[in-house]
């Protein structure tokens, strides 16, 4: 099982005690999200997690407890763009204070499991195409050396953030303003020792230096954890991601950067009723469980194949 955490929302910053509760306990409870009184009982031990993959915009709650993380194999995704304030609230400044924890990160876990995801790019009237470019040659130079890998996309138009999107006024550009504009990332990109691919792209920017890939990717995870995986495209993403299977164990509505284009919060008061039920030691995230939920035990297991192919064994 690959263990998703979250994309639901930044469980590294906000939540890390409830995590590493988690953790020590061995399982979680999950709610549906589209049937809130469906529960899920979890298992999240050594023996069934082949690797978590962790997603946020700020680890430092979690430096100095990585430590409790010696018995799983895991990789951050590590978003850190340029916008201000004004279209992530509550996230520190880059330059000043991301930057400094993204390459602390890195000295702890190795470069190899800290992907840079610089995502979503949104074009406005402050944030143009020179904007972005000025932003990600300047970021890639400091994280030289601190990631191999960086991961973009394109902002993407949900229901969920539509209203957001269209106040913030963004606008695209064409196809060959696109291409002429990730040659340039790309070029920034490899200067700095880092490879490029997009993440859920329609558009194939392959011929500009920008591979497609994935989030949680199996290449990636087969090579941290020296085993082959016997997983599947992941069936509840879109026909373009190509992430594997995994359990996500977030909650929506529930975090607390305050993108203006996030997906994942799309009610600003429900955001703020959820976060006032946290409590680190329960059993489920921003909640708690009472008597109109159905529990089931879900079934998980290890997705490492156990035998080895011919593939694996060198032939001489």
């Amino acid at each position: 099982m690959i263990l998703s955490v979250s994309r639901r929302t930044d469980i590294p910053n906000y939540y890390s005690e409830w995590f590493f509760n988690r953790i020590k306990e061995g399982f979680v409870y999950v709610r549906n999200p589209m049937n809130a009184h469906q529960v899920s009982k979890i298992d999240i031990t050594p023996e069934v997690v082949d690797c978590i993959v962790f997603w946020t915009k700020n680890p430092e709650a979690m430096l100095n407890r990585l430590d409790e993380l010696a018995s799983y194999d895991y990789y951050f995704q590590f978003t850190l763009t340029g916008y201000g304030k004004d279209m992530e609230c509550n996230v520190p400044h880059k330059r000043e204070k991301m930057i400094p924890i993204f390459q602390e990160l890195s000295k702890k876990i190795g470069m190899k499991r800290v992907i840079w995801r610089y995502d979503p790019i949104i074009f406005t009237k402050k944030y143009t195409p020179e904007y972005h470019l000025k932003v990600y040659e300047e970021t890639a130079a400091a994280l030289k050396g601190y990631t191999k890998k960086c991961v973009m996309s394109f902002v993407d138009l949900y229901a969920k953030n539509k209203k957001n999107m269209e106040l913030l006024d963004s606008y695209e550009i064409d196809n060959n303003e696109l291409s002429a504009f990730a040659k340039k990332i790309a070029g920034m990109a490899k200067k700095n020792g880092m490879t490029i691919a997009s993440c859920a792209e329609r558009i194939d920017l392959s011929e500009c230096g920008i591979e497609h890939n994935c989030c949680i990717d199996k290449t990636l995870i087969e090579d941290m954890i020296g085993c082959r995986l016997n997983a599947e495209k992941d069936k509840n993403q879109r026909g373009e991601c190509g992430c594997i299977e995994s359990i996500d164990i977030g909650t929506y509505n529930t975090c607390n950067n305050g993108c203006r284009y996030c997906y994942a919060n799309y009610r600003e008061e429900s955001v703020v009723k959820n976060c006032e039920k946290y409590a680190p030691e329960s059993s489920i995230l921003c909640g708690a469980l009472d008597e109109n939920d159905k529990i089931t035990e879900r079934k998980v297991k290890s997705l490492k194949e156990k035998q080895l192919s011919i593939f694996d064994v060198a032939i001489f």
